[in-house]
């Protein structure tokens, strides 16, 4: 199991790597249109998701929460075929939801 980052920079690396994850599903999608289809509405509304987590860390106004963050929707309703990234996301809101593991440092 992958562990929460450690410090904020590694937590905003891994928002950010989910933007790129997103970018590279939807150039899948436009590259396989006829048989991915269905998926661009979704990444459509997950990228915005995503951002806007970004975009709060970007401007300050992040905060942890013990609550889902708003892309989880979409993740529970999409399979490991459609979102191959869904481990990542999971991890950046388990770490939403619980903080940094600060205690994991060496």
């Amino acid at each position: 199991m992958i562990k929460r980052p450690h410090t904020p920079e590694a937590y905003i690396d891994l928002v950010k790597q989910a933007l790129f994850e997103i970018d590279e599903l939807r150039a899948a999608i436009e590259y396989d249109s006829e048989g991915m289809q269905d998926s661009i509405a979704f990444v459509d509304d997950l990228e915005r998701a995503v951002r806007q987590v970004y975009n709060s860390m970007a401007d300050g106004s992040y905060h942890f929460q013990d609550k889902d963050l708003p892309f989880m929707e979409i993740v529970r309703q999409q399979g490991v075929f459609s979102l191959p990234f869904r481990d990542l996301l999971n991890l950046i809101n388990d770490t939403h939801r619980k903080g940094l593991d600060v205690q994991g440092e060496d």
